[in-house]
């Protein structure tokens, strides 16, 4: 009946299916994946299946750094893409691993574990909603965008775990004051999240040389091979390396940005 006296709203219906093509479909697919693997790490954290929800927040991780790649790739870039992402994101990383943690050990300070989750989860935000007022800042500098501003939220994920990965492969004795360690640690990891300390940009590397294409090719291998036999250590490994890299972000930060303030008083004339 609806279609024989409304022919002219099926036909609008029919057409908006029809219409949409499969390339802004992938991505969107990919980021729903991530966000299952985010809502998956939580329920094995519940079941006390802590190394299978780190696993899973790892999947979503990678899951998450390929969607936008997917995406420019196949030319389906949406606003309702990035939005998208940006709340499966907050799930992904700014929910689940503290939960994560919560299940694991810091439900034993009580409400003082759940405030440093809470923190977390309220530094993840902020980190994600200014990512989305930047991007669209069409007076920012070119050079920025080389930088995070703030640890990145896949990135705070990962190494906000690392007193769980630490455990996982040295069967560490969780004790009270190796917890409130841990909450500590969470609330730094947060602040970072929040704070504008310039974190290096992987999306800003440029072409591999050819020269230099074999070695890079290996050591990627190598890397995977590493972390599919060896997840928990290379979890640390990598945690390790990428908070050691910050001061050396910091200083490459203030150095372009030193260039960049001489090059705009060298471009003002004189009065």
């Amino acid at each position: 009946m609806d279609e024989q006296t409304h022919p002219a709203r099926a036909r609008i219906q029919l057409r908006g299916l029809r219409g949409l093509p499969l390339r802004f479909v992938v991505p969107n697919v990919v980021t729903l994946l991530a966000l299952c693997a985010g809502l998956t790490a939580i329920k094995l954290a519940a079941d006390k299946h802590f190394e299978s929800a780190v696993l899973a927040i790892v999947v979503a991780a990678v899951l998450d750094g390929i969607d936008g790649r997917i995406a420019r790739a196949l030319k389906g870039s949406s606003r309702f893409g990035a939005e998208l992402d940006s709340l499966a994101d907050f799930i992904d990383f700014g929910v689940a691993p503290g939960l994560v943690l919560y299940f694991w050990s810091l439900h034993e300070l009580g409400t003082l574990g759940w405030v440093a989750v809470l923190f977390f989860a309220i530094a993840a935000a902020l980190r994600l909603a200014r990512f989305n007022v930047m991007i669209d800042d069409p007076d920012r500098p070119q050079w920025m965008a080389k930088f995070f501003t703030g640890m990145p939220a896949p990135a705070g994920a990962i190494v906000v775990l690392l007193p769980l990965y630490l455990h996982l492969v040295f069967n560490l004795t969780v004790s009270t004051g190796l917890i409130v360690l841990e909450a500590v640690y969470v609330l730094g990891v947060a602040l970072l999240m929040a704070s504008r300390i310039p974190h290096y940009s992987g999306k800003s590397l440029g072409r591999v040389p050819r020269e230099e294409f074999i070695f890079v090719l290996f050591v990627a291998a190598a890397a995977l091979v590493l972390l599919a036999f060896f997840p928990m250590q290379m979890l640390i490994v990598l945690s390790l390396l990428y908070m050691s890299m910050i001061p050396a972000s910091v200083r490459a930060y203030n150095t372009l940005a030193a260039q960049d303030a001489k090059a705009r008083e060298a471009s003002v004339p004189p009065a």
